[in-house]
């Protein structure tokens, strides 16, 4: 694996790594000046001013190391032939050559490191005992192998960890966009939720504000429970108004309003019998379904009663609910043609397609048209499972 992109190290990382490489060749060094005691020649002036000069000019060119990793490698570990002090610098170029895991580099500059070891000697003449080419050899060779080693432990641990950190970070960050989608899709569902809600109270009481412009002929009576039932609903689409902002704000205070079931349709048909719609509900259905189920049944009548409170005002609607378990739940709402003329009221558009998502949610379908007599039909098909089969499944 390739390990070009190393971390950048601090100005403290890096001098503890320079000052251990010249720790590492001070011992050699120091040991070869033992030998030397007493000369005065060029090799005596060299150890002291030449060799430490080329170390510190190796231990300079390590800085670069992570930036020109090959050539510094090559440069310091050819470098080193002329310096015992420049052994330790020699050792770290091979240790960070290594670290980047490539078989090739790495090879070359353990080779070089043992290739220039032999040619050591020649700067300081001492005695020692003749040996055999394969021991001038192994030492070498085994200081080569234990900076490799070194190497590729620390660039598999260098690897690894950037690997758990992106591993995390994308964890993260797919984590956040979880919640954030959470977060959306929750506010969308009661958004819509209130949406159906506050379009049905808005709808009733422009009705009625309608029928007051229309009718010359009503009772006081009944122009006392027309403008009775505006004020009522105006206040509670101000109530509703206020829920749906506080979703959109995320309000954490305030709760969740309760949410409607199939039993609340004939109280959502009384309603709108008191605001002045012609409803009728027919129709059996033969148990009690989810509540899911059953408040996708409650708006769809809802909406249904909401498109001809505003488009077909002084029509009659008729709803139709049937239903077995283990089979499926249909609701129809038919109204006639309008008999009033009114303006067209504003529309949001986006009360059908809501309609058309929640039952798409469900599993159902839903169909909407007029009828040859221009009126309108609004008809939902929903899969109801029998909750015996259910538990046995």
């Amino acid at each position: 694996m390739n390990t070009d992109v190393a971390p950048r190290l601090g100005w403290w990382q890096q001098t503890w790594r320079l000052g251990a490489a010249a720790a590492v060749g001070i011992p050699l060094w120091l040991s070869i000046g033992v030998l030397l005691r007493g000369r005065t020649d060029e090799t005596g002036a060299w150890f002291v001013i030449g060799d430490p000069l080329v170390a510190f000019g190796c231990l300079t060119a390590l800085l670069w190391r992570r930036r020109f990793p090959l050539a510094v490698a090559m440069t310091v570990v050819i470098a080193s032939t002329a310096s015992a002090l420049a052994s330790g610098a020699a050792f770290l170029a091979l240790v960070s050559i290594s670290t980047r895991r490539r078989p090739v580099e790495i090879g070359v500059v353990a080779l070089a490191l043992v290739t220039a070891s032999q040619f050591a000697g020649g700067f300081y003449p001492v005695q020692s005992s003749p040996g055999l080419l394969w021991y001038q050899l192994a030492l070498p060779a085994l200081i080569a192998g234990i900076a490799v080693a070194m190497g590729m432990a620390i660039g598999g641990r260098r690897v690894e960890v950037r690997s758990l950190r992106d591993r995390a970070e994308s964890a993260e960050r797919e984590q956040t966009a979880r919640a954030a989608q959470a977060r959306a899709l929750e506010r969308n569902r009661i958004a819509r939720e209130m949406h159906d809600v506050l379009a049905h109270r808005i709808s009733l009481v422009a009705m009625q504000a309608g029928v007051l412009d229309h009718r010359s002929d009503l009772t006081a009576e009944e122009s006392r429970v027309l403008v009775r039932g505006i004020a009522d609903g105006s206040h509670q689409a101000l109530e509703e108004l206020r829920d749906v902002l506080g979703v959109l704000r995320a309000d954490p205070g305030r709760p969740e309003p309760p949410q409607p079931a199939l039993d609340r349709v004939p109280e959502l048909i009384a309603e709108a019998r008191t605001s002045g719609l012609d409803v009728t509900l027919t129709g059996t259905v033969a148990g009690t379904p989810s509540d899911a189920v059953g408040r996708t049944c409650y708006r769809i009548v809802q909406e249904g009663l909401t498109n001809a409170a505003k488009h077909a005002p002084g029509a009659h609607v008729h709803i139709i609910l049937e239903g077995t378990a283990g089979a499926n739940i249909s609701v129809s709402v038919h109204n006639s043609p309008t008999t009033t003329a009114t303006s067209r009221p504003p529309t949001s558009g986006f009360g059908l397609l809501g309609l058309t998502e929640r039952i798409s949610l469900a599993g159902g379908e839903l169909s909407h048209h007029r009828t040859p007599d221009n009126g309108y039909v609004l008809t939902a098909q929903l899969p109801w499972p029998n909750p015996t089969h259910e538990k046995r499944v």
